[in-house]
């Protein structure tokens, strides 16, 4: 399996062929990227106090299923006809990603049964820390300074936001390492999105993965012989939104995005998703602004902001040695002597 985009370093999109005209359309893509990543965990952020409340009424395997289902189904339709143009490589690649993903969904939901909702945002938000060491441990992917700063800033915004209020972990029980073990299979899945993604290939690779999700879950919800379902029309549309959006739209957002930018960067982007959980429940919620959501906010998006500076930084250098390169291939390919550069004398 490969991929024809840059994961080694901060570089936000993929790599140039250094042509000149093409730079501005790959900057924007980063930036499109990012955007994306940033509505996904708006998506996700509005759906935690749903999973939340339905797995007091509903076993989680049963949710996962139920709603991944419809999920893949939906994906199915819209974007079915994209199966056709993937290798056996990508096939094989986006189902393991779906079946990590899978995995992560239903530790994610038994340990949100056993945990209070704080400690779980906290460890889930782990991931931002495990993506860049799996990256390194797989494929000896190595990060500069800023991005370690960049990482660091969103742990202590997560932990802001998440034990500032008096939750604290006070031991590792049961819900808490199911959450831990599904911030390892989330980071998996973002290292594994970003590595073998690849732009023209995300749309027939989003579904792959969504059925690899839907299979795994399926798997879970059957293990007992019987799918129990919604009991009502409220729980009923909590589901179908959580599939439709934070399911299958959230699915191709983040195919599409990590086609375009490197793994640790968007684990940074994702932190967002405790911010826009504290968002959401202070405009329906009924909660009030508080200094800890001010101060945990700030350090994310700080963070983000590192991210993207470094990002763009190395995709500049990134184009302007294309740019050498291409203009030193010229200068050969016509026989002329290239002029000196004082820069570099």
């Amino acid at each position: 399996m490969q991929t024809t985009h840059a994961t080694d370093t901060t570089a936000g999109a993929g790599t140039s062929s250094g042509a000149p005209r093409r730079a501005g359309r790959l900057v924007g893509e980063g930036g499109l990227a990012t955007l994306a990543l940033v509505l996904v965990t708006a998506v996700w952020g509005s759906s935690f106090f749903l999973i939340h409340d339905l797995v007091g009424t509903l076993p989680p395997d049963d949710l996962s299923a139920v709603r991944f289902a419809i999920a893949a189904v939906a994906m199915l339709g819209v974007f079915g006809r994209h199966l056709r143009g993937l290798r056996r490589a990508d096939v094989v690649a986006a189902l393991l990603i779906g079946v990590v993903y899978g995995l992560a969904q239903i530790l994610q939901t038994y340990g949100l049964a056993h945990t209070e909702a704080s400690t779980s945002g906290f460890l889930t938000g782990l991931c931002v820390v495990l993506t860049p060491l799996i990256a390194l441990v797989l494929w000896r992917e190595r990060l500069p300074g800023a991005t370690w700063a960049a990482v660091g800033l969103s742990v202590l915004g997560l932990a802001v936001l998440c034990f500032g209020g008096g939750a604290g972990i006070g031991g590792l029980g049961p819900g808490e390492l199911l959450t831990l073990a599904s911030a390892v299979a989330y980071a998996l899945q973002i290292v594994g999105m970003s590595r073998y993604v690849e732009p023209a290939r995300a749309n027939g690779m989003a579904v792959v993965m969504m059925l690899g999700v839907a299979l795994t879950c399926g798997v879970g919800g059957v293990a007992d012989g019987r799918v129990e379902l919604p009991a009502d029309s409220g729980a009923w549309l909590a589901v179908v939104w959580m599939a439709l959006f934070a399911g299958a739209l959230a699915m191709w957002a983040q195919a599409w995005a990590q086609a375009r930018m490197p793994a640790t960067r968007a684990a940074i982007v994702m932190t967002l998703e405790p911010v826009f959980a504290a968002t959401f429940a202070l405009l329906w919620g009924g909660e009030t602004l508080t200094g800890r959501l001010l101060v945990g906010g700030g350090l994310i998006l700080s963070a983000m902001l590192v991210a993207e500076l470094v990002g763009a930084r190395a995709q500049e250098s990134h184009e302007d040695a294309a740019v050498d390169v291409t203009a030193d291939d010229a200068t050969a390919d016509s026989g002329a002597v290239a002029p000196a550069d004082p820069a570099r004398a």
